[in-house]
């Protein structure tokens, strides 16, 4: 099989019908399959994606019970692709099928991801906003110089999409998860953006905060897994060494000219900040022990390349 489409929906019934069209008309005459994911929808959406199973022997429907988020969809789409290419993009007709050809190009060329970028978007202007905002932040945090992290047009190498796994909201940051598995040719291309024709956005303030609040863990634990006395410790000797510097000044204060400190904030700051100085310093520490008492098997992602 050359190209899997993985597209993950969430009652999306009128759309179903025009983007397998438009997917098998820009594909042809190439070798592929189109897998619906139905993240527990409840219109008609799975009743919509067996009748196209039926007269379309390239599409194939998988149903997850309840709505377990993009993310969980993706990955089972992922788990049932068998295409040397994977192409992920929405159900909403809004994602062009006919820029997937230039993309598999591209990996073909030896990218190993190629991202859309929505460089003209047809979406309410209380939705680009926050997405720029949100693209501008995670450029300047993982250093992956993309516009578009949330455009859900993307294609990966089989590769890729076998070193990551999905859940929560980590669809939006595939390319930092795949940078840090070694696949390190992201590339970037601008792709059409067209009006959403029926149903509405699932985008809402709830996902906009949930993807900071993911990025902030992926980036807390891929630099602090392995060590994590270097984040615990270090806040907590600085914590500490504030602490003493104030509690020796306050007690400076109390032998030369006998003040009295029971009374002033700044001995309870003192006393405080020790104290929190040792809970960190005492949580990396045991999370030191427990690295250690686990047996970590470390399996490198490597590439090998014979010559004739």
């Amino acid at each position: 099989m050359g190209i899997s489409v993985v597209v993950p929906l969430f009652n999306e019934e009128e759309s179903l019908q025009e983007l397998t069209s438009r997917i098998g008309e820009a594909l042809e005459p190439e070798s592929f399959e189109i897998i619906f994911v139905d993240d527990g929808s409840d219109d008609k959406s799975w009743e919509r994606i067996e009748s196209l199973s039926d007269e379309y022997p390239f599409v194939k429907g998988i149903k997850l019970r309840m709505n377990y988020g993009k993310s969980s969809a993706l990955q089972a789409g992922f788990d049932s692709a068998s295409g040397t290419y994977i192409v992920t993009m929405d159900a909403d007709l809004q994602d062009d099928p006919f820029e997937i050809p230039e993309m598999i190009e591209s990996l073909k060329s030896g990218s190993d991801l190629v991202s859309g970028w929505k460089k003209v978007r047809h979406d309410p202007i209380t939705k680009r906003i926050p997405s720029r905002f949100f693209n501008a932040v995670t450029r300047w945090s993982t250093g992956i110089q993309l516009h578009d992290f949330n455009c859900g047009l993307k294609a990966y190498r089989r590769e890729v999409i076998e070193n990551i796994d999905l859940y929560g909201e980590l669809h939006r940051y595939v390319p930092l998860l795949a940078k840090w598995q070694g696949f390190g040719n992201i590339k970037e291309k601008e792709v059409k953006h067209h009006p959403r024709k029926h149903g509405k956005t699932k985008f809402g303030i709830s996902r906009f905060m949930n993807g900071f609040l993911d990025l902030l863990t992926l980036l807390f634990v891929n630099r602090y897994r392995n060590q994590p006395m270097h984040f615990f410790g270090t806040a907590g000797v600085i914590f500490t060494v504030i602490g003493f510097i104030i509690n020796a000044y306050i007690a400076t204060l109390k032998i030369l000219w006998n003040e009295p400190i029971a009374n002033r904030p700044l001995f309870f700051l003192g006393i405080l900040l020790v104290v929190i100085g040792v809970q960190f310093f005492s949580i990396g520490f045991l999370g030191e022990l427990i690295n250690r008492s686990r047996e970590r098997k470390f399996k490198p992602n490597i590439e090998i390349k014979r010559g004739l």
